[in-house]
């Protein structure tokens, strides 16, 4: 099916704004056209996908080749940001991370600028530089950016993969299929849970579940039985492990979500019979990331980002005490909060401890594989759902427990 474009996409198709909006609107055309999208919608920000493991050198030269065109040809034209890169230029010798690897980052580091892009280097945005507002099209890489922005926030994107939000970044707009339409944003399934989740790596297990049962991407789960509020950082965990396990790109929690304010206003009919979500399945997801033994070589927070409460939290747990030489902990948060937490002290509470605290960084996108070997890391504990879901591609034994547990482990040597 043709997709109807304005006077300015047909310029941009017609080679008139510089090769590359000529190479970013055809490519966003056969996207639109496989989805069977109408036209495009605006969008007013972008998110990309630029760690280097994703990019690969292919990618990055890629990048290079945009970064040489005259600068009226290569300037993205609506504010674009970056999700985690691959290397902390700053500490990547503290974790043996390869050399190579680090200037392959650099380059893509020079060529996003040379584009305009904003180097925020962080998924979660929303949480540390312009969250989006209901309604508000984007195009977003990130799964847990997706999912969080049309959740929480009401506003609307697909994932969209780097190249695919690199185009938008150029173009200022996305095609018009998915989460972009209104009929797509209903619900399709309901859970009901009978008991809260009581810290962030339960809402991780909870977001684990559900993301289990989802048979697509289309699919639109509904969450009942939440009695208090949750938190901007339990949204996250719950959200990031809900697209990790199961792609999915929205949810709605009745009371707590905006647009379903009670389970009537966000069925079309009847809605469906409720799926029951009880404390015993948390505890057996949890009990599917126990170990035999107590072994432990590196402690992980990441996948999310840590929010400035998080690395408050942490920094309280770690505060007098010493990580155990035999264990490693690795801390990623945003370049913003890095600053923040510098500024307020939790840095020197937790780098004092023994921890390494990275910034712009999240841990599976760093060659994670390689690092495992470099350091002689296999056994992983982390409060995250969604990097102990992701881990274990890459050679690990992810062991899942609450922040709490995790120092004690940390401080001790081996899993308490």
């Amino acid at each position: 099916m043709a997709m109807n474009l304005n006077d300015a996409e047909q310029a941009m198709l017609a080679g008139k704004m510089g090769p590359a909006r000529h190479q970013a609107i055809a490519q966003q055309i056969a996207v639109g056209q496989f989805f069977d999208a109408e036209d495009f919608v605006p969008v007013t920000q972008a998110h990309i996908m630029a760690d280097t493991e994703s990019l690969g050198e292919t990618g990055v030269t890629f990048l290079e080749s945009l970064a040489s065109l005259p600068e009226d040809q290569r300037r993205i034209s609506i504010p674009t940001i970056t999700d985690p890169r691959g290397a902390d230029f700053q500490s990547y010798q503290r974790i043996n991370h390869d050399p190579a690897y680090v200037e392959l980052e650099r380059r893509a580091d020079r060529a996003f600028r040379a584009l305009g892009v904003l180097m925020t280097d962080t998924c979660i945005n929303y949480q540390t530089v312009m969250p989006p507002v209901r309604g508000e099209h984007l195009a977003m890489g990130d799964t847990g950016v997706v999912i969080y922005s049309n959740s929480v926030f009401g506003a609307r994107t697909n994932y969209e993969g780097g190249p695919s939000a690199l185009a938008a970044a150029l173009t200022g707009r996305t095609p018009r299929y998915g989460f972009h339409l209104d009929e797509n944003r209903r619900g399709t399934r309901i859970f009901r849970i009978k008991d809260q989740p009581r810290d962030w790596s339960e809402w991780g297990a909870l977001g684990g579940l559900i993301g289990r049962r989802m048979g697509s991407y289309f699919e639109v789960p509904v969450i009942e039985g939440v009695t208090q509020p949750p938190t901007s950082d339990d949204l996250k965990h719950f959200g990031a492990a809900m697209a990790s396990f199961g792609s999915t790109a929205l949810f709605h929690m009745i009371g707590v979500t905006p647009e379903a304010p009670d389970t009537k206003s966000i069925f079309d009919g009847p809605p469906p019979q409720a799926e029951i979500i009880g404390s015993n399945a948390i505890e057996a997801f949890f009990g599917e990331y126990a170990m035999a033994d107590d072994a432990l070589d590196v402690v992980v927070f990441a996948a999310p980002q840590l929010s400035l409460f998080e690395l408050n939290r942490l920094a309280d747990l770690l505060h007098g005490k010493r990580v155990h030489d035999a264990v490693s902990v690795i801390v990623a948060t945003s370049p913003e909060n890095k600053r923040g937490a510098e500024r307020m002290g939790l840095d020197d509470k937790i780098t004092n401890a023994g921890a390494i605290l990275l910034e712009g960084v999240c841990f599976y996108q760093m060659h994670a594989r390689e690092l495992g070997e470099a350091n002689g890391w296999r056994r992983l504990m982390t409060n995250s759902a969604k990097l102990a879901n992701i881990i274990g591609g890459y050679g690990y034994e992810p062991v899942l427990a609450d922040m709490e547990r995790c120092i004690a482990s940390a401080v001790a040597g081996r899993i308490v």
